[in-house]
């Protein structure tokens, strides 16, 4: 089944031994052939916690390292370090994509790495730290626990059966995506040759789509967490859960920046 998220996509849909049918699900390295047979075992519910726990730490831990950097070294260097993130995290899940990288601890964790640099100055951007609001702390903190609360709802919504995960719900939420995607350029072009940026000015359209863009990330969740549900009743090798770290890290960061996003503009209002 295709997930929306890219790069579970790209687990999901690998040429790797546990590679099947999702109608006949594997328990057991039975399947496996050759050396990786000899050589790995299956991935478990533990691997994908204790990989994404880690890639969810180091992205923490940068991202502090870059608030540390704003505050006690330079803001430029900072700002310098926040793009540098966000194009590396941006070129890294590019390759974990389409190089093939499945499963790989080191592109997991350097995304991980560039990712926190980009959060940590992003945030401080968009909580109007630079702008001496007082309260950018409280509002960097009401967006993390609006995450964490959205990633548990959402696990708990997907474990419960409340909501069946589809090829038709995979097609219309990769749809919606790309849609909003496709906006998102649009809106950045725009603002290069004309100034304006309706989508993220802080307006009410800016506000529908912040919206949108949570419901959708939201939903993306679902596709996760039945990607890597799958993965793990058919065997796949336990390296995969670095793949399965890396798609819910992506997902959580989208999430965490459309919501701060959000609550920037009911700050300014």
């Amino acid at each position: 089944m295709r997930s929306s998220n890219p790069v579970m996509n790209s687990l999901s849909n690998s040429s790797s031994p546990y590679q099947s049918d999702y109608g006949h699900a594997q328990t057991s390295t039975a399947d496996y052939s050759g050396e990786q047979a000899k050589t790995t075992r299956p991935m478990t519910v533990d691997d994908v916690v204790t990989k994404t726990g880690i890639t969810l730490a180091i992205i923490i831990a940068f991202a502090v390292a870059n608030f540390g950097v704003a505050v006690f070294v330079d803001r430029g260097i900072a700002m310098i370090l926040t793009l540098v993130g966000g194009i590396g995290g941006f070129i890294t899940v590019l390759v974990a994509t389409f190089a093939k990288k499945w499963g790989s601890a080191t592109v997991t964790l350097i995304y991980a790495a560039l990712e926190g640099l980009f959060v940590g100055g992003f945030s401080l951007l968009l909580s109007g730290f630079f702008d001496g609001n007082v309260d950018a702390g409280a509002l960097i903190g009401q967006a993390i626990l609006g995450t964490v609360g959205v990633f548990l709802g959402m696990l708990f919504v997907y474990k419960t059966g409340a909501v069946k995960v589809t090829p038709r719900f995979n097609k219309i939420l990769t749809g919606a995506i790309f849609g909003v995607v496709v906006l998102a350029l649009g809106n950045f072009v725009l603002a290069i040759f004309t100034g304006n940026s309706p989508l993220r000015d802080g307006g009410m359209l800016a506000i529908i789509f912040s919206l949108v863009c949570i419901v959708l990330a939201a939903l993306s969740f679902m596709t996760d967490f039945d990607a890597a549900d799958n993965m793990i009743r058919r065997g796949a090798p336990s390296n995969y859960a670095w793949g399965v770290a890396l798609g819910l890290a992506v997902t959580l960061v989208w999430l965490y920046t459309e919501i701060l996003r959000l609550l920037s503009y009911f700050q300014q209002r």
